[in-house]
């Protein structure tokens, strides 16, 4: 898979202990990003963080370390975003679905890597 220019940057903010069939919610957004032929996914584990209803939750609180805020981020066609945005207004029922056009300069992985100096 190759992308050049314009595409879509998705970013996914819910808590570590939201879940969707049984699983966390995260686990199951990236499932289906990599069922639908997405680019890729990556997930990140914040430290601290809030948000509507505005309590803190933070690794020094006991009580609240187990729903840290969790991102999820995906670059890929907007031809692929549109379907999977879809999937996620029915998978994220509490949290923040932003996204964004972007240029991508380069996205390459191991069996398309252009020549050392060279680009794609």
């Amino acid at each position: 898979m190759k992308i050049e220019g314009k595409a879509k940057a998705v970013a996914i903010y819910v808590g570590e202990s939201d879940r969707w069939k049984g699983k966390p919610l995260y686990v199951a957004i990236v499932e289906e990003a990599r069922r639908l032929g997405m680019a890729g996914a990556t997930v990140y584990r914040g430290v601290m963080g809030f948000g509507a209803n505005s309590r803190i939750h933070t690794t020094s609180i006991l009580r609240l370390s187990e729903d840290l805020p969790v991102s999820i981020h995906i670059v890929d066609v907007e031809e692929r975003v549109e379907p999977f945005l879809r999937l996620l207004d029915e998978m994220v029922s509490e949290g923040l679905v932003a996204t964004w056009d972007v240029t991508v300069e380069r996205y390459v992985h191991s069996g398309d890597a252009a020549p050392e100096g060279g680009r794609t």
